[in-house]
């Protein structure tokens, strides 16, 4: 959707799993899940400035119907690196 980074996406989606609960109406556990993707959220934007793909990318990758060799090449310098630090946070937050 071009919105979130999917490396961030990826980790909100480990958070709620680790920390969700079988019942969708229990508080706490949503409470804990929101404190956690704030804390992930801040943490990552302490690194990069954004979640927000084309803001990490510079350019809107579903604005592009195929992509040129240069937004490859963005991509493949990039990525990697906001993948690593969401790792990196992941761990930190799920080790506290």
């Amino acid at each position: 959707m071009c919105e979130t980074c999917g490396a961030v996406t990826g980790a909100f989606m480990v958070i709620g799993l680790k920390n969700g609960a079988a019942d969708a109406g229990n508080k706490a556990s949503k409470a804990k899940i929101n404190e956690l993707v704030k804390k992930f959220t801040e943490r990552f934007k302490v690194r990069n400035d954004s979640i927000i793909c084309r803001e990490l990318i510079d350019f809107d990758l579903c604005a592009k119907k195929d992509l040129n060799p240069d937004a490859w090449m963005t991509i493949i310098e990039r990525c990697p690196k906001y993948i690593t630090d969401a790792a990196e946070i992941l761990e930190e937050i799920l080790e506290s």
